[in-house]
């Protein structure tokens, strides 16, 4: 099974719960970091089997790495890159990871340790410092 030991490290990343928690950001969650949509009013009103929740992971796993295909399969990157830049875009979304310019700039040209310092110097890196660093422990090991 393709991207098994990514998927496992998301997994552990987020964590998981059967019920709605707010993440860090004060959102609505559930399962394993899915953010609840406006129109997901149904995680409310019934138990959510872990079936269900796995389900639900693998589908935004897969919109993850749907996107990084559309956006970054042109360079051929690396495995541990492409795990990395897939796990970012489950934990933060496309939109926010393009905005990441000077880091992708740096991973696609190889420079792993200015990649490694433009995710420090993040908002991100703030709020979720033990992931990232971890994450960069990981792309480092190239």
């Amino acid at each position: 099974m393709k991207y098994k030991h990514l998927k496992k490290r998301i997994k552990k990343n987020e964590g998981f719960s059967k019920k709605p928690y707010k993440d860090q950001l004060g959102n609505l969650t559930i399962g394993y970091g899915h953010l609840i949509k406006k129109k997901e009013t149904y995680f409310f009103k019934k138990s959510i089997s872990k079936k269900k929740l796995d389900n639900l992971f693998e589908s935004d796993f897969n919109k993850a790495a749907y996107d990084y295909k559309n956006n970054f399969l042109k360079y051929k990157l690396k495995k541990l890159e492409e795990e990395l830049l897939i796990e970012m875009i489950f934990q933060l979304g496309i939109k926010n990871v393009l905005g990441f310019k000077k880091m992708i700039t740096n991973i696609i040209n190889k420079k792993n340790y200015l990649a490694a310092l433009e995710m420090m110097n993040s908002l991100w890196y703030k709020q979720t410092p033990g992931r990232v660093e971890n994450l960069i422990k990981n792309y480092l090991k190239q």
